[in-house]
């Protein structure tokens, strides 16, 4: 006679009780499998992947300093801050990348017409290189009337960097500043102007406070928001963002909106803390939102334009493939307050949205206010 489970013959109120803790106990083994796999997985990760010590770092960013300063590059963007791999792309939009002599200059050259587009590292493999200069081509009635050939205006990089996120810094995209070259003038003055109202240029010790504001959470936040209120200050720029892995508009969307939020509620200005509460700008938020809504996938090498006008008024363009297809405008936010949020989501306040692409934007602007106003263009071009 075949033996039956103890359980089958025991009591009803028993045998629920005995399989409770049998299901109980099963859940902690797998509980506990879980903590152990969570605390055994960064482990596993530091050893597999080679950290480079930070005595080799600093190393190597004084051996490309010094290059630098032998090739007398021009760069608003320091080789050294760029972070550049070391398998750097061959190609980059079907021309071949070459590197000058000493590693302190990237370019990519058409083999059929020998035109070169300089290049700067941007820290990611994925996407290793942005374009030092863009072409954006201008949607205004002012300028729509002028000829063809004026009408895509020239935007210079002033920095770049990825954002990650999580405890693994999983790299999401990468973002650079880009200013229109015939602006980068009247921003130079106003930098040089808000250290040194008299001055033309910023020495040393002028320099570093710059520095010192720029990264600090509250006076960049009010640098920042000063600058881009004032009408005389006529900056047109464009964050330049292109994912490093595959994506889509909604979490694009949804990332921008919860940073925005969060810097409507950081008032930089007591005088203007209600700033964000009426009705209009809950409307500016809601045409945002459906400016962006159902656009579908931004996949890994897309092109997303966040453009600000002098007025203030936030454009929105998207291009399929780095290099490739056209360049469509999705929209424009007239609100100049939601031009300026997102600027602050980058440059300004203490937690923004990529470290890295501040710091390599801060080394920029230094590099732009130590020279003489005035010069800008002429370094630029």
């Amino acid at each position: 006679m075949p033996q039956r489970h103890w359980t089958s013959w025991q009591p009803p109120g028993q045998r629920e009780n005995y399989i409770k803790r049998q299901n109980a106990i099963r859940r902690m083994k797998w509980s506990g499998a879980g903590i152990i796999f969570s605390m055994a997985m960064p482990v596993v990760l530091i050893y597999v992947y080679d950290i480079p010590h930070p005595d080799d770092l600093k190393k190597q960013q004084a051996q490309e300093a010094q290059r630098a300063a032998a090739s007398g590059s021009n760069s608003l963007v320091p080789p050294s801050k760029a972070e550049s791999p070391d398998d750097v792309a061959a190609t980059f939009h079907g021309r071949k990348v070459v590197i000058a002599p000493g590693g302190t200059k990237i370019v990519a050259q058409d083999e059929q017409t020998g035109a070169e587009l300089e290049l700067v590292p941007t820290g990611s493999d994925r996407i290793p290189h942005f374009p030092r200069t863009i072409h954006i081509e201008s949607s205004s009635p002012a300028e729509a009337s002028r000829p063809k050939n004026e009408q895509d205006t020239e935007y210079t990089l002033l920095g770049c960097g990825c954002r990650t996120v999580s405890f693994l810094s999983i790299k999401v995209y990468v973002v650079g500043l880009y200013v229109r070259t015939s602006s980068l003038q009247h921003l130079q003055a106003a930098l040089i102007h808000h250290i040194n109202p008299l001055a033309s240029a910023l020495i040393p010790s002028e320099k570093e406070e710059l520095r010192k504001r720029l990264m600090d959470p509250e006076a960049s936040a009010r640098l920042w928001d000063t600058l881009l209120r004032d009408p005389e200050s006529g900056l047109d720029a464009a964050f330049r963002i292109v994912p490093t892995r595959n994506t889509d508009f909604q979490h694009l969307r949804d990332g921008w909106v919860r940073g925005i939020t969060d810097r409507t509620k950081q008032t930089v200005d007591a005088n203007r803390k209600d700033e964000y509460n009426d009705d209009s700008f809950g409307d500016t938020m809601r045409a945002f939102k459906s400016l962006l809504s159902g656009r579908g996938k931004a996949p890994q090498g897309s092109v997303v334009l966040l453009t600000r006008d002098a007025d203030g008024t936030l454009g929105v363009r998207y291009q399929p493939k780095e290099g490739k297809g056209e360049t469509t405008e999705l929209g424009k936010i007239e609100d100049d307050r939601l031009a300026r949020l997102i600027w602050l989501l980058y440059l300004g306040g203490k937690n923004v949205s990529s470290e890295a692409a501040r710091g390599s934007i801060v080394d920029g602007v230094v590099h732009l206010a130590e020279r003489p106003v005035g010069t800008v263009e002429t370094m630029v071009t």
